[in-house]
């Protein structure tokens, strides 16, 4: 099972962070070892002073592909989700200024949060799933699905050029704008919708 994340997709996310907008999807993999466990408070890495929450639409593979086309994709997944893609994010600018990879930034313990799935069949336009994260009962991210530069299932045939999707693999959507720091104590709700898919501590 392998985290397939995807950089950029959100046009002010990529101007809040003064990145270039890219011509084809930005990839990255997190191991299974990021994924946060159930239950679990979000610790704060001591090789970081700047860890940023990025809320994301999640998809669920269900079937294994291999260059699937774009209007063939929709049936490799029946259940979204949302979580976190989270970031260390002075680390990653140092490793970025060296043209050096992410996955340190990245990739490290626990920094994939995966909320509560949902069926797709729930939602009558995949295209059009409104989104949110609160830190502290405040509203700091906000997004929809159709503002996303590549859509799900756009994603999924581009993805499917390089990687064999295969049962259980996650794809992170991109995030909006919004990201920020988080801090110990912090508290962060993600919502799809009106309905709470993942509650997280950080400590």
């Amino acid at each position: 099972m392998k985290l397939i994340c995807i950089g950029r997709n959100y046009t002010k996310h990529i101007e809040e962070l003064e990145n270039e907008k890219p011509s084809d999807p930005v990839i990255f993999l997190k191991p299974d070892t990021s994924i946060l466990l159930k239950k679990q408070p979000f610790f704060i890495p001591e090789f970081s002073d700047e860890v940023h929450h990025e809320v994301e639409v999640l998809v669920k593979i269900k079937k294994v592909g291999k260059y699937i086309d774009k209007k063939f994709a929709h049936k490799y997944y029946d259940e979204i989700g949302l979580g976190i893609d989270f970031t260390a994010r002075d680390l990653q600018s140092k490793l970025k200024s060296k043209g050096l990879p992410w996955e340190k930034a990245k990739a490290f313990d626990g920094a994939a949060v995966i909320g509560k799935w949902l069926p797709k069949i729930q939602f009558a336009d995949i295209d059009n799933i409104n989104f949110s994260l609160k830190k502290n009962e405040e509203q700091v991210q906000t997004g929809n699905t159709r503002l996303m530069l590549w859509k799900i299932n756009e994603l999924i045939e581009y993805v499917s050029k390089y990687f064999t999707l295969k049962i259980g693999d996650i794809i992170f959507t991109g995030t909006p704008a919004g990201v920020g720091k988080v801090f110990a104590n912090d508290q962060l709700k993600g919502y799809i919708e009106d309905q709470e898919i993942f509650s997280i501590k950080i400590k």
